[in-house]
């Protein structure tokens, strides 16, 4: 990925961030750029931009204290980023229900995935270890198994009475009910092909809905959020699993499980559907 970054595709910088450096020049390159590789033109001109906006600040020479600095740097933590993610009643409820999505998500994906190796070690009792070739073969099955599911929901999202609503609930369902179905038998082949399927489904699960749900100039701060809630609930999963591991084995799979059955709930209640529309 690192070298596809600079070999295969070209990046270009936020014409929002050059143009908060009074560089409007190269802001206007920028979206002929966009515009050139998506095969359209822009009328956008320099002197159009400033006509609208203004002419380009000269910078300031002036060095700023350390004080002065660090109030610049905490303005950015402002409730007024956060304030328009509910301006009205429907987009705070799905604002809302995102982040308890992901908070329910980033704890039951660790449960499930960075404690498996404890469970199967309980589960598997008795019997003969698995050998260290067939362990790699495994992991090399699910990871393969799971990459078409991103593939597929770039077409289902968009798919009439399905949408992202449909594609992202019914993949979290599954999702949940595999992570249930897990823990019936103990067979090598059985629990493959198992979490083969949760990967798949999983996949598809991460990929969709989150941004454009969002208003267009505070979605870093709301996708921002939403990651936030997801890695402080990760946090919290070791001392589940730990807690709850010690009195049975495969608690930590069936809390897992309800986590992710939660946050299907929490789905089927979105009120606002973004397939065919426009972002906001």
């Amino acid at each position: 990925m690192f070298c596809c970054r600079f070999f295969l595709f070209h990046l270009f910088e936020s014409p929002k961030f050059l143009l908060s450096r009074g560089r409007q020049a190269e802001a206007v390159a920028t979206v002929h750029g966009i515009a050139y590789k998506n095969k359209t033109k822009t009328w956008l001109t320099e002197e159009i931009l400033n006509e609208i906006g203004g002419v380009a600040a000269t910078p300031d020479e002036e060095k700023l204290a350390l004080r002065q600095i660090i109030g610049r740097t905490f303005e950015k933590f402002s409730t007024q980023r956060i304030a328009p993610l509910f301006h009205t009643r429907r987009l705070g409820l799905m604002t809302a229900l995102l982040w308890f999505c992901w908070a329910t998500i980033g704890m039951g994906y660790p449960l499930f995935n960075a404690f498996l190796p404890q469970y199967l070690s309980n589960a598997g009792k008795g019997e003969a270890a698995t050998p260290t070739a067939i362990v790699y073969r495994n992991y090399a099955i699910t990871s393969i198994v799971g990459v078409p599911g991103s593939i597929i929901a770039c077409y289902t999202v968009d798919v009439k009475y399905i949408g992202r609503k449909g594609t992202i609930a019914f993949s979290t369902l599954l999702t949940g009910i595999l992570l249930f179905c897990f823990t019936i038998r103990s067979e090598p082949d059985y629990q493959t092909a198992l979490d083969s399927l949760e990967a798949f489904f999983q996949n598809i699960m991460y990929g969709v809905l989150t941004p454009e749900v969002f208003p267009a100039p505070n979605r870093g701060t709301g996708t921002g959020i939403a990651s936030f809630f997801n890695r402080i609930t990760g946090l919290c999963a070791p001392i589940v699993a730990v807690h709850a591991g010690g009195v049975n084995p495969s608690a930590p799979v069936y809390a897992a499980g309800s986590l992710i059955l939660a946050a299907f709930l929490a789905m089927c209640l979105f009120p606002i559907e973004t397939r065919g529309k426009q972002s906001l």
